[in-house]
């Protein structure tokens, strides 16, 4: 007997909360606009917390801009599965990606979808992918305050919170309040602002540069009274490492850019444990 599309809508409910109920921690990237790196600092978080032995999952719904599996080193291979779920690629013991640059063998193939099938994919990937027990789910959210980031918020049961990426032009600071006024009028915890590009770092003296101005990330935390977690200065480096798949804050550990990241890390998982003790 096939089943009606109310009763498929329910069992796919269902399935999502089983699936998410087994994640400790669930928590969302996302940025008022582009261009800010906040993939870039997704991949960084997700690989961090992974290597301290942490079971983590990161998932990419930036849907027209999939480039987790390029960072992480994985572009090219592709996603396995059965009609009842989809396997999750290994990155490492600890760490396991979904993108849907994970779908397509042309890695060129543009993705021209309306918003309800956007919709669609979104639930079908937050209901289907097996992502047995983790500590962490990071989901790499599109920039704004549109239908993919919404639809994230509004479906992941017991979300534990959004981080915040901006810059330091005034642009990216204005979009960056969007999104934390988003995020708490949806009731979701702003966990933190993360200031990226904050400074230059030069490849022969290692010194940092003001390049595009620094301290407007911590202003905005401080005028909606939200955590400030940290700035992440400009390294040439880590481009090209994001773009061999080998994530900064593992391959350059010994860095001052890598430790910042892993400062970012510590207050991450602080304000967690703190808000599982309320």
């Amino acid at each position: 007997m096939h089943k009606t599309d109310e009763q498929e809508r329910i069992e796919q409910g269902r399935r999502l909360e089983k699936r998410m109920s087994c994640i400790k921690y669930k928590l969302i990237v996302i940025s008022g606009k582009g261009g800010v790196g906040k993939t870039t600092v997704a991949v960084n978080l997700a690989y961090g917390l992974a290597i301290k032995g942490n079971k983590v999952g990161i998932l990419d719904v930036d849907i027209h801009g999939p480039n987790i599996a390029k960072m992480l080193g994985i572009e090219g291979r592709m996603l396995t599965g059965s009609e009842a779920e989809i396997e999750p690629m290994e990155v490492l013991p600890t760490l396991k990606a979904v993108s849907l640059a994970l779908l397509f063998e042309n890695k060129d193939q543009p993705i021209i979808w309306r918003g309800p099938l956007k919709m669609i994919t979104i639930k079908q990937l937050l209901a289907d992918v097996n992502w047995g027990e983790l500590d962490y789910l990071i989901v790499d959210s599109p920039p704004g305050t549109g239908d993919e980031p919404l639809s994230v918020c509004q479906l992941i049961p017991g979300i534990n919170g959004v981080i915040v990426v901006t810059t330091p032009q005034d642009v990216a600071i204005l979009d960056s309040r969007k999104s934390v006024l988003f995020a708490q009028e949806l009731k979701v915890p702003v966990i933190g602002i993360v200031e990226n590009m904050s400074g230059f770092i030069c490849p022969h003296c290692k010194k940092e540069i003001d390049l595009f101005g620094t301290g407007g990330g911590e202003k905005s935390a401080h005028d909606l009274k939200v955590p400030f977690l940290g700035r992440i200065p400009v390294e040439p480096e880590m481009v090209k490492l994001g773009d061999s798949g080998q994530p900064f804050i593992h391959f350059r550990s010994e860095a001052q850019t890598a430790t910042i990241m892993n400062e970012i890390l510590v207050k991450i998982t602080k304000a967690l444990d703190e808000q599982k003790k309320l």
